[in-house]
């Protein structure tokens, strides 16, 4: 009988959980519970005091629901976990060390696109740290798609998805890399696979092997 590992995913808005399910979906041995707390994202707008031991509380309420390992897919919850002395009995996967993997492996010049303008500077942080604790030199510019990011926090999923193809398709003449930061700008990407000759890097691509390494 195929044992079942229980991996928690930690989610900053209901829209992320069908991005995970669709990756996992041919994985038999992994069961996803899903944990969702869009308020947290609401608090960051504020300032960031006391967000980290929020976090904390979070994942330590996760791994007492019986979890084997730990999936977070918010950057902004990533980056306020750094704040916080966490000790945990489970792996904790933060989704954009696969990621940063990807990136650093690029030798072209890139772009990574953003529609929430509070993960940009944790985000590019941690990619800096991964690079260089990885001997890997980076050639990366950040660009966000301005007053696009309410759009998924009030549901209007197509309008989002829009605006980043469009936005996609305007970068494509640069003639750099592109990749999208942001889980919930995943589906976004892939559309513009489809509809053009270029390969979009996002924190999906190699997630499923980077999560079943890190719970064997």
């Amino acid at each position: 009988m195929l044992l079942r590992k229980k991996l928690g995913c930690l989610h900053a808005h209901h829209s992320n959980i069908e991005c995970i399910e669709q990756a996992f979906q041919n994985i038999e041995n992994v069961e996803l519970v899903h944990f969702v707390d869009p308020g947290l994202i609401q608090q960051v707008s504020k300032g960031t005091d006391g967000l980290a031991f929020k976090v904390k509380e979070q994942l330590e309420w996760m791994e007492s629901c019986n979890m084997d390992a730990i999936l977070i897919t918010c950057t902004n919850y990533i980056t306020l976990l750094e704040e916080e002395q966490l000790k945990l009995s489970i792996p904790i996967i933060k989704i954009d060390e696969p990621f940063f993997e990807i990136i650093c492996e690029e030798k072209q010049p890139q772009t990574i696109l953003f529609t929430n303008s509070e993960t940009v500077e944790g985000t590019l942080k941690r990619l800096q740290q991964y690079a260089e604790q990885h001997e890997k030199t980076l050639d990366v510019v950040a660009k966000v798609v301005d007053n696009t990011f309410e759009l998924i926090m009030q549901g209007k999923k197509e309008a989002y998805n829009n605006t980043i193809r469009q936005t996609l398709h305007h970068l494509a003449e640069e003639q750099r890399q592109i990749s999208v930061a942001q889980l919930s700008m995943v589906e976004a990407a892939q559309q513009f696979e489809k509809e053009s000759t270029l390969t979009i890097a996002n924190p999906l691509k190699s997630l499923v092997k980077f999560v079943m390494r890190a719970i064997e």
